[in-house]
């Protein structure tokens, strides 16, 4: 007699559900790579007016969610401040994922991603695309390096190479050096993106050398929120995962003063082009405040991106609740996204003719095509995944050690404090 095996199919759960959503929009998106790299860029809508287009907007806003890395790093290890180490731990891991999808939304906007390697073994030292190349390999070995100590905690590494395990735990002690070298690597990378914008002469909305002090300082207020959003978020969606909501709420409050200086730098940036007419930046100045790009500009970016989540991370009532905190963290990032469009397409729509005369300024549209929405969207998915899934299987936010010595402290101090 024969006996039937019965196939046990996974009871369905919020989280099976949303594993299975990012697995069908990765799918997508290999699919639509594919066909990139088999029919090249000609299945884009990226011309040699606009050659820049929603992946690099992608790969800008990738890179910028990894700045809590360097910044958190740099506080915990070269300040002192070693109360927000389980923080620095969550932003080191989001800057591992954030600079592989840096790094697969440019293999497929390259055009030739069979040559990847050539700047590595070709140096060109006076371009500046080569400097963010290198530093962008450079800074990604630094956060390998740093998140070893997270990977080997997996219990099937731990059983199956013990020693590997072994060896990546203990770059943990190396984590001072690593934080100076990737503090380095990062703050050159984060303002050589914006310069690579500044120093295009041919483009007069973006020859302005404030642009990289603009990038590294957005770059750092939104890897900041990217953390805390998913720290607060993780905690709320598992009651295993423990958190210290008074941590988070002081990071949240120094990011409510940054975005005061961010406010300032980005509103002096725009309307100080207004004081005289420029051929082409005068243009691409009333595209972005009263053009196309008006509505991205003044409430994704000013007002949603800035303003609102600046109020709520300032004032103590609101900043206390973490509805509103989360809330404020998300526009943070939004703002940023918004900024990283509005300033890589102003400057692209726009195109002035240097014919000799009068320069004649004409315009220009770009709307990304449906291969390059699957493509980017899968690269987005493959980020929301892997975060996803140190969360649950890695402990990538986790505070139950700080918290147990914070409480230990206590009770050491009732003991001592005479009844």
């Amino acid at each position: 007699m024969m006996k039937k095996l019965a196939l046990k199919l996974p009871k369905f759960t919020p989280w099976l559900g949303w594993v299975v959503f990012l697995c069908l929009v990765i799918g997508a998106g290999v699919v639509a790579g594919l066909i990139v790299f088999w029919k090249g860029l000609s299945v884009t809508n990226l011309t040699d007016l606009v050659p820049w287009g929603l992946w690099i907007a992608i790969d800008l806003t990738s890179i910028a969610i990894s700045a809590g890395a360097f910044s958190l790093c740099a506080g915990v290890y070269l300040i002192g401040l070693k109360r927000y180490q389980p923080v620095a731990r969550t932003a080191t891991f989001i800057g591992l994922i954030g600079y592989s999808m840096a790094l697969l939304t440019l293999l497929m906007d390259i055009g030739r991603p069979d040559r990847f390697w050539h700047a590595i073994v070709y140096w060109n030292k006076h371009s500046l695309l080569w400097e963010v190349t290198m530093c962008v390999t450079l800074y990604l070995t630094v956060l390998v390096f740093e998140t070893m100590p997270i990977f080997a905690k997996m219990e099937w590494l731990k059983k199956r190479f013990p020693k590997l395990a072994k060896i990546m735990n203990g770059t943990h002690h190396y984590a001072p050096y690593l934080a100076v070298v990737g503090l380095g690597l990062s703050m050159l990378h984060q303002s050589s993106l914006g310069a690579m914008y500044g120093v295009l002469k041919a483009r007069p909305l973006w020859y302005r050398p404030d642009i990289s002090v603009l990038f590294i300082y957005s770059a750092v207020a939104a890897g900041m929120s990217v953390t805390i959003f998913v720290s607060m978020l993780s905690a709320r969606l598992s009651k295993k995962i423990k958190v210290d909501d008074t941590l988070l709420e002081r990071v949240a409050y120094f990011i409510g003063w940054m975005l005061v200086g961010y406010l300032y730098f980005r509103f002096w940036d725009a309307l100080s082009m207004t004081y005289t007419y420029e051929p082409g930046r005068t243009e691409g100045l009333r595209l972005l405040t009263s053009g196309p790009l008006s509505f991205n500009f003044w409430v994704g970016e000013m007002l949603l991106g800035i303003v609102i989540p600046m109020i709520l991370l300032l004032n103590n009532r609101t900043r206390s609740l973490p509805v509103w905190r989360m809330l404020a963290l998300a526009l943070v990032v939004g703002g940023v996204v918004a900024y990283r469009w509005d300033t890589n397409l102003s400057g692209f729509l726009v195109v002035l003719s240097y014919l000799p005369g009068q320069p004649v300024i004409t315009y220009t549209k770009y709307v990304p095509s449906l291969i390059e929405f699957l493509a980017g969207f899968g690269v987005v998915a493959y980020g929301f995944l892997a975060v996803s899934l140190g969360v649950r299987y890695l402990k990538v936010v986790d505070h139950t050690e700080e918290i147990e010595e914070e409480h230990a402290h206590e009770l050491e101090l009732t003991k001592t404090i005479p009844v």
